[in-house]
């Protein structure tokens, strides 16, 4: 369902069942499989970029909160080296992390189909975040002691929400088109009805001889006249 899958599916339902009987049935239905296993569809990798931005945006502001408390290396060895549950921001840079591998590994490796694991994600990190903001150190380190949680949790479910209101019932949907498409092609006859036979319009030639006499009867009104009376 996959952007070449999206191409099959339109070519699929463009043609229509009108059109089954011109093509081999089982070479359209292998060529269609062949292509959804080498690509995903496009709302799938919108939702696979849309989680790469999750990674890349909480860690450009961990970045900037490291430059604004002073120099990068400094506050590096106190973060990391010598991490504060309390007081670092180290722990939600390491949850944007295991939001990316775990969906990517879900959704884009694994192509799943169904929601269990944006909701092990989702939920480890509502909880996670919950549990840091109650802490007072935390909202003591500026702006960005709100910021990085909020946003943290915002995109979350963000993601949550790209994966069970668009990913998935698209999916289904041009499944379910798909699926019609084959039981509409095992219903349609495979070999269509054949050319009209010449032997259906033939019509007897006419006799040479009764030809050759009315040509005689045109030529000459007098012999025909003749032969008429006798």
């Amino acid at each position: 369902m996959d952007s070449r899958c999206s191409s099959i599916d339109s070519r699929f339902t463009g043609r229509g069942v009108g059109s089954i009987n011109s093509t081999p049935v089982s070479g359209q239905v292998e060529s269609y499989e062949a292509a959804e296993k080498k690509c995903i569809s496009d709302v799938r990798r919108t939702f696979c970029l849309f989680v790469t931005f999750d990674l890349l945006f909480v860690t450009l502001l961990w970045i900037i909160e490291l430059n604004a408390s002073g120099s990068v290396q400094t506050q590096l060895e106190k973060e990391v080296l010598h991490y504060d549950f309390h007081a670092s921001f180290f722990d939600i840079f390491l949850l944007a992390v295991f939001r990316f591998a775990a969906l990517i590994l879900a959704y884009a490796i694994c192509k799943l189909r169904h929601w269990w694991a944006i909701a092990i994600t989702t939920t480890v990190t509502c909880a996670f975040l919950i549990v840091k903001v109650i802490l007072p150190k935390l909202l003591a380190q500026g702006a960005f002691g709100y910021l990085l949680p909020i946003i943290s949790f915002v995109l979350a479910w963000i993601e949550t929400w790209l994966l069970d209101f668009k990913v998935l019932p698209q999916e289904a949907a041009d499944e379910n088109r798909y699926k019609s498409f084959v039981d509409a092609t095992e219903r349609s006859p495979l070999i269509g009805p054949g050319p009209v036979s010449e032997g259906q319009f033939y019509s007897p030639p006419e006799s040479l001889a009764d030809s050759d006499e009315d040509l005689e009867d045109k030529h000459d009104p007098e012999k025909g006249l003749i032969q008429n009376v006798t």
